[in-house]
């Protein structure tokens, strides 16, 4: 429980040791307010923000994450162990039609990006990326929990912070309204139907429609990616153990390069 983020303060480190019981108990009374509001009662006020409005660190966010995370990870693994290059899409990312084909290593990262930022002191301002990725777990945590609650707690639990929480439609609706009660416009759902439009229509429509076309070339770039970032391991702290992480890294190795990316 202490090792969940080594940078985290004394009055949040205070509010967790708190919430203990709540955590590990196997009776709730107020969910709500524990998976909602705690572990993180005091949280920083530089984080990740979206349109100015703070994601809240919560075990809830911790939740969506990690189980987007262990889920696509899980088929990444299957699908190296098969030796089949060849299959259908699949990842937390496929809850957006554009971002469906991207690598699941490419995911992952990208998810662990995210992560790192929702957890930082520091302020940052989510982009479109970080927007698609929080949906992303979201969604496809909460479609779990309705799909298959028996692999939903597998996820949830043995990490830094090791729940016992009813998976039920209650969970499955607050992990749905964690993103949509941010301010967001959803942009990253509109892309796909785009693409068969000309350049010069498919800007003046993205205009028309309000959407910015150079907030949207970070979607496009990271189509082209193939290999993590040299961070990838680190920003994964809190969110796995550190056994976890190395199994991950085994399946996943960073590639040697030189790239600051």
């Amino acid at each position: 429980m202490s090792g969940f983020v080594d940078r985290i303060d004394l009055a949040i480190r205070a509010d967790l040791l708190a919430c203990r019981s709540w955590i590990v108990g196997p009776k709730l009374k107020s969910r709500k307010t524990g998976l909602v509001s705690g572990p993180w009662g005091h949280q920083h006020e530089n984080m990740l923000k979206i349109c100015d409005t703070t994601l809240p660190q919560s075990l809830l966010s911790y939740v969506a994450f990690r189980v987007a995370f262990r889920e696509t990870f899980e088929r990444l693994s299957l699908h190296r162990r098969s030796a089949n290059d060849v299959g259908e899409a699949y990842g937390y990312l496929g809850e957006i039609p554009f971002l469906r084909e991207v690598p699941a290593q490419i995911q992952l990262d990208l998810l662990a990006t995210t992560w790192h930022r929702h957890i930082a002191r520091e302020t940052y301002t989510a982009d479109l990326v970080d927007e698609s990725v929080i949906y992303a777990v979201c969604e496809s945590a909460s479609q779990l929990v309705e799909r298959s609650p028996d692999v939903f707690v597998n996820h949830m639990r043995g990490g830094p912070v090791d729940l016992a929480v009813p998976v039920d439609s209650y969970l499955s609706r607050e992990l749905r309204l964690l993103y949509l009660e941010l301010p967001n416009d959803g942009d990253f759902l509109l892309v796909s139907q785009f693409l068969d439009l000309e350049p010069s229509e498919s800007v003046e429509q993205k205009i028309e429609m309000g959407v910015d076309p150079k907030r949207l070339e970070e979607l496009f770039e990271i189509l082209g990616r193939w290999y993590v970032s040299p961070q990838f391991a680190s920003r994964l702290k809190g969110l796995l153990t550190e056994a976890e992480q190395t199994a991950v890294m085994n399946v996943i190795p960073v590639r040697c390069t030189t790239s600051t990316q």
